[in-house]
């Protein structure tokens, strides 16, 4: 869990940097790709490509395209047709998709694991719920498809490396992961980057390789080690405390507006979906 915790902090804080020096400044297709080719070269040196189980490391590929690739391509261009109160709504949806794909690919269904996701979701739509405006179906769209695909990254890498355990270590084999990724973000940024929107500044140059170095690649490596560490249930919460991390944060070091009631009540159901969550999975007793 403290992998977790730890990267929800990272994250927290990238998202007031994203929003504070890049967001409709920095092409979105160019930031994402500096994101991987920096979390790339990080692992390359220590990436092994012989002696592993070819399942893991082509399902790591598929991982990172998934969760690096089709997330970050739907979400930026979601931004086109969305207001931001909507594109955070609509992202609350994430622990509901790790919950299900994981029972689907078990091939069972756990109520209990379901329902302490819901409440995770009623947390985060307490905190970010405002009313919708304008045509948002095509954004609607976009973002479960950007949910559904970062889900689907935590769900396959947590499962590859239970099932497929090695001798090595996740950093020596973890390059793939970002190799997946980078199949799918270079030729976006090549077809749809915008070249007169690159960084202008050393804060943003700075930025995107804060990002690269700590919220892309140390960031995913702890996720996805710390995935295997917890059950699917607190994974898929894990996927919300993202929410009242990242406006603690905003309203700290740049003094945003927020309605700390909000926050803070949500941020308790939250918490609370992960004690439920903890009572589900305890054996019950004869």
């Amino acid at each position: 869990m403290r992998y977790l915790v730890i990267v929800t902090i990272l994250w927290a804080f990238s998202f007031s940097l994203i929003g504070q020096y890049l967001a409709g400044q920095v092409d979105s297709d160019f930031a994402v790709l500096v994101r991987v080719v920096i979390a790339t070269a990080v692992f390359a040196p220590f990436t092994r490509w012989r002696g592993l189980p070819l399942p893991l490391l082509g399902g790591f590929w598929l991982a990172g395209a998934l969760q690096f690739g089709v997330t970050y391509l739907c979400l930026y261009r979601s931004f086109n047709v969305l207001t931001v109160p909507e594109v955070l709504l609509f992202t609350v949806l994430t622990p509901i998709y790790v919950t299900v794909l994981d029972d689907a690919l078990e091939r069972r269904f756990n109520p209990w694991a379901l329902f302490a996701a819901a409440v995770a979701v009623g947390g985060g739509i307490i905190i970010r719920f405002k009313p919708l405006e304008n045509d948002y179906l095509l954004g609607f769209l976009l973002l479960q498809l950007a949910n559904a695909t970062f889900a689907a990254g935590q769900v396959l890498c947590r499962r590859l490396l239970i099932r497929y355990p090695t001798e090595h270590s996740l950093h020596r084999f973890f390059g793939h992961f970002f190799l997946g990724a980078l199949l799918l973000v270079l030729p976006s940024y090549l077809l749809f980057g915008d070249s007169s929107r690159l960084p202008h500044s050393l804060v943003q140059w700075g930025v995107l390789v804060w990002m690269g170095l700590f919220a892309t690649a140390l960031g995913m490596f702890w996720w996805v080690k710390g995935s295997t560490q917890v059950d699917a249930g607190a994974l898929a919460i894990m996927n919300e405390l993202h929410v009242p991390a990242g406006l603690l944060v905003n309203v700290l070091i740049w003094n945003r507006d927020a309605d700390l009631q909000r926050l803070t009540l949500g941020g308790a159901v939250i918490l609370a979906s992960l004690w439920l969550n903890r009572q589900g999975r305890r054996p019950s007793l004869n």
